[in-house]
């Protein structure tokens, strides 16, 4: 079960206030679109989240069958591509979205375990959750002024 993630403006110009449970984080643009670099910017979060849900599942994969891997490393990079440039895309808009993902495997692992590891690799959670539909719904949170009335 995830926990709810809060995201609040910080006091410059892009760096927002990231909440997750206990744990505390920022983001921010470069200072290319007017951020401060503060932090790292929501491409590259959504990159992270990729990466490390990724690494975990090998890792646990791994575990499981007592497999000799000793690290997992992800090397993530976002861009646009043209479609025209995407064989097999099936989509009308001119650009489309594409991340390349290299892994590297550490251990003393059988050709076969290494393949095995890269397709569980590309099976985790996230990379699921990237790839199927998603339906995203925004709404309006009440104001703090209807709590207030709301709770007298």
């Amino acid at each position: 079960m995830t926990r709810d993630v809060l995201v609040d403006a910080g006091p410059s110009q892009y760096l927002e206030n990231i909440s997750v449970g206990p744990h505390a984080l920022v983001a921010d643009e470069p200072a290319d679109f007017g951020g401060a670099d503060a932090g790292p910017n929501p491409y590259e979060l959504l990159l992270a989240a990729l990466g490390t849900c990724t690494s975990i599942t090998v890792r646990m994969y791994a575990q499981r069958r007592q497999w000799p891997l000793q690290d997992v490393r992800v090397k993530l990079s976002h861009g646009k591509v043209h479609a025209d440039d995407c064989a097999g895309c099936a989509t009308e808009n001119r650009t489309i979205d594409r991340i390349e993902m290299e892994i590297s495997l550490l251990g003393d692992l059988s050709e076969e375990q290494r393949l095995r590891l890269l397709e569980v690799a590309n099976r985790c959670p996230v990379h699921r959750t990237l790839t199927s539909t998603i339906e995203i719904s925004a709404r309006g949170a009440p104001s703090a002024d209807a709590m207030t009335t709301l709770g007298s």
